[in-house]
Formats: C-alpha cells, structure tokens, sequence
C-alpha cells in the first residue's frame, strides 16, 4: 500500500527526473551498443543500492536545512569493522551485520546530539565525523582490506538479497526490488507521520515549530538518527555487492547521495523534499557515473558534469522560491 503512494502520483519535479533517465537511457544506448547489455544494468543497480539506502537516510537532514558529510566513509567504515569482526573474530555473519547497523546509529546520534543538542553547525559537525569515520574502520582493521564470506560460501546468503545468481549462472539483481519497498516505506513515513511532518517543520521555520509546542532538539536529532541507520544500511549493501572492502575509499559516495536527492527536489535550504525523488535522483548519478566511460568520458568529466546537473538542481529549487 505504501508502494501504491509513493509511487502512484508523481509530482511535476519527480516526473521531470524520469524523464531526465529515459533520456539518459536513451543517448547512452544509441551512442554505445555495449550499454545496451544486461551486465551494464547489474552494474547500474549495484552502484545504486548503497547509494540508494545514503539518500533514503540524508534526505531527513537535508529536509531539516542540515546536511550529513558522515554517510560515504561511515559506510565503508562499518563494512570494514563488520567484516573484520566476522573474518577475524570468528562472530556469525548476523552479529557483523548488526555491528554494522548499530555504529552507523550510534555515528547518527553522535551528530544528532553535535547538532540538534550542541547546536554546531551541521557542515562543520559532520564535517569532523566524517574524519572520524574515515580513520575509524582501517585502524581497527589495521589499515587492510576485509572480505566478507563469498555468495558460494555457507555464510554468504547475505549477498543473495541484493544480487543472486541462478543455477543458469545468470545475476538476477533482486536488490531494486527491496529498494523499492524501502523508498515506500520512508515515503510513508515522511509524508504521513509525525516524525516526517516535524522534519519538514523544521526545515521550515524552525523557530515556529519550537513556539507550537515541538521537541525541536528531539526529531533534529531524529533525523540524523535516521541518516545514520541507513548509512549503517548502506555498508552492509556495500559489502555485499563488492567482494572486497578497501581502508581509504568512500570519500565522494556522500556527495552521490546527497547530489541525487538535491536533483530529486530535496532542496538544498530545507523544508521541501520527497523521497521518491530522492530515489529517482539516484538513478541520474548513477546513470552518469556508469554510462560517461561507454562514450569515452571518464572519470574527470563524470565529476565535472555531476558538478553541473547539481548546479542545475540547485538554481531549479531558488527559481520556484523565488516565484
């Protein structure tokens, strides 16, 4: 039912962005007949999964006029110290995959409480704990890649959740499926609970929404809270997807992130925002980042162009408050 909501109305700004996919779509097939293969649609859901799950979550505080720089090295962080756990410690996949989930929460309620609490700025306060994050997971996996237990391996059922292999050998990428179901849920939740409707106050005004009665620190707090969960998310989704997670990566994935729900109409200066279009601004980047290499454009010019569909997005939001 929440599915049936979420997507079964799409506003003038969502609609733009599928429309902005087909034509991506589009010229990348008609400029390469390699796009045009099943392989470069598993690589396409792959890239989206994690990031997929980073917008879902950034999309509260960017809502509440904040912002959360933490999701792309926490990510990887809490894979690392997941998969550490698991390869080196000896704890079943499950505890690996809840350590993963819990330090992204308790990473949410560290800015949560910077934040909403402290009353820091949220560029500088996740700003810090993105340093943090970064350093977190390689020195206490002491700074070497981890793999988490293959698909064949008895402890790698995980991995089939996002991306199972037939008998055939054939990848059937049943991951779009859950992120599909997630999108509904949080689509939901922003539209129709407390939780969402207090976010979007915030974002607005969010001295007004404190005189009406509102735990503002609470649901500020919530929000990165929220942010933190499905960074904890995207790090198991992440591991699962790659064989091996490497210290050191991970800088830029918030940007992906953050810049598909700015071209979704989450905007920059809060208060607006949905999470569909979050998830189909998604697809744009991860469209960019998979398609510019097939038509000989690499990975400078994926930065550039990303660099100037965000100032596009950007200059669309100030143009409708304008008017």
């Amino acid at each position: 039912m929440a599915n049936k909501k979420a997507f079964g109305k799409l506003k003038g700004r969502e609609a733009m962005v599928l429309g902005i996919i087909a034509a991506m779509v589009i010229l990348f097939s008609v400029l390469s007949s390699t796009f045009r293969t099943y392989p470069t649609l598993v690589s396409v859901l792959d890239i989206s999964y994690y990031i997929t799950l980073m917008a879902l979550g950034v999309t509260f505080p960017l809502i509440t006029g904040g912002v959360d720089l933490s999701i792309g090295t926490g990510l990887v962080s809490y894979a690392l110290i997941g998969g550490f756990l698991i390869v080196h410690q000896g704890v079943p996949v499950g505890v690996g995959i809840l350590a993963c989930i819990g330090i992204g929460v308790l990473v949410g309620v560290f800015n949560g409480v910077l934040i909403a609490v402290m009353d820091l700025p949220p560029f500088l306060a996740t700003l810090c704990t993105c340093m943090i994050t970064r350093g977190l997971g390689p020195a206490l996996c002491g700074g070497f890649g981890v793999s988490w237990p293959s698909a064949i391996s008895a402890d790698g059922a995980f991995r089939n959740v996002f991306k199972f292999t037939s008998d055939s050998g054939t990848v059937i990428p049943i991951g779009i499926v859950f992120m599909i179901v997630l999108v509904g849920i949080m689509s939901f939740v922003l539209e129709h609970t407390r939780v969402g409707r207090y976010t979007i106050a915030i974002g607005s005004n969010k001295e007004a929404t404190r005189l009406a009665g509102v735990n503002v620190k609470f649901y500020h707090m919530l929000a990165y809270i929220i942010s933190g969960l499905f960074a904890g998310l995207a790090g198991v989704a992440y591991a699962a997807t790659y064989a091996t997670i490497y210290p050191g990566s991970g800088a830029g994935f918030e940007l992906d992130a953050i810049g598909g729900a700015i071209v979704g109409g989450v905007s920059a200066s809060g208060g607006v925002g949905s999470i569909v279009g979050a998830f189909l601004g998604v697809f744009v980047i991860c469209l960019m980042k998979v398609g510019l290499p097939f038509i000989g454009l690499q990975a400078n010019w994926q930065q550039i162009f990303t660099g100037i569909v965000l100032i596009a997005a950007v200059l669309i939001d100030v143009i409708k408050k304008k008017k």
